[in-house]
């Protein structure tokens, strides 16, 4: 008995994963990073990436989901990009971006934390990543979205079911050998 018990887990081991189901994709978009730099999403053609929406002045889960964040830049290859989308673009001007990025210990070179138009980040918000509106009560999502090498959403992962990072850091590791 517990030789097929240890042949079946042998074989479901080595039983390929399906991939990641694409679940939408991400379209162009021209914002400011936290250098006051443009940024357009085409910088991000190449590589798999992870984005979340935060504000810096957030009370509430915003520096939970930051600190998930910079678990998940430590989690990754340094191919892996991050990005934090802003939804208070009015507050939340490229210095004080800046000056967030630096308490969570961002590396410039892979996480760009993103401000601009309101109708740019609101389209992002809802009709790209399909997490919700910017509004006058500040409530946003609490999950991160996976994106691959081309733009295309592959995953969502929410910070409700606990904390994300080991499996983003899996995911990102699977996209990351994808071909094509």
């Amino acid at each position: 008995m517990r030789r097929l018990l240890l042949i079946a887990v042998l074989l479901t081991a080595c039983a390929p994963r399906k991939p990641l189901q694409v679940l939408g994709e991400v379209p162009d978009f021209k914002l400011l990073n936290q250098q006051g730099k443009t940024f357009e999403r085409t910088a991000l053609d190449g590589h798999v990436w992870v984005a979340d929406f935060v504000y810096t002045n957030c009370q509430g889960p915003c520096p939970r989901m930051t600190s998930h964040m910079r678990a998940i830049q430590k989690a990754t290859g340094p191919a892996v990009k991050l990005v934090s989308f802003t939804v208070d673009p009015d507050n939340d001007t490229p210095p004080v971006l800046a000056a967030y990025a630096r308490k969570f210990s961002a590396d410039p070179a892979r996480w760009s934390f993103l401000t601009g138009d309101k109708e740019t980040l609101n389209s992002l918000d809802y009709n790209a990543f399909k997490l919700g509106t910017l509004g006058v009560a500040m409530d946003h999502s609490t999950r991160f979205v996976l994106v691959d090498k081309k733009g295309r959403i592959r995953g969502y992962y929410g910070i409700a079911e606990g904390n994300p990072v080991d499996k983003i850091a899996r995911d990102a590791e699977r996209l990351e050998k994808e071909q094509g």
